[in-house]
């Protein structure tokens, strides 16, 4: 028997997880269930709903306006807190476009920040936010 958590966790998900998780059924998609359960609170912020939307409308995906407006509809809204960024964070990570999973880490009192991301995962830590893997996170559900 695995661990179970003791309480629904506040978790960031950077954009190519949540995408994985949304468009693919591979092990992240496991996050799914997790938030349709409400055994995790998924935070996004307006600047993370816009990278999210963008990256969805990348030609690879091919998926046609309707599609994106679905999985808005059913997969996000329902169950996504909307954090509005109170606290900026500028300057934390090399690639400056990460900050803002951190500023939505930080605004939405997050307990964890799921990234593949190598920039993000070598942080380890930010203030009081874990930011690890999403396959590592998974097993605190196994």
């Amino acid at each position: 028997m695995g661990k179970t958590p003791k309480k629904v966790r506040r978790v960031v998900l950077d954009t190519n997880i949540l995408v994985s998780a949304l468009l693919f059924t591979g092990e992240l998609y496991k996050m799914v269930d997790l938030w349709r359960q409400g055994k995790v609170v998924p935070l996004i912020s307006r600047e993370t709903f816009e990278e999210l939307r963008a990256v969805l409308e990348y030609p690879k995906f091919s998926l046609a306006p309707d599609e994106i407006q679905a999985i808005i509809e059913n997969e996000i809204l329902p169950f996504f807190e909307v954090v509005e960024i109170r606290r900026n964070v500028r300057g934390v990570c090399r690639d400056p476009g990460d900050d803002r999973f951190l500023a939505c880490a930080l605004s939405g009192s997050a307990h964890f920040l799921l990234s593949g991301d190598k920039d993000l995962i070598e942080l380890k830590k930010y203030k009081s936010i874990r930011i690890i893997k999403a396959s590592e996170f998974l097993k605190l559900f196994e």
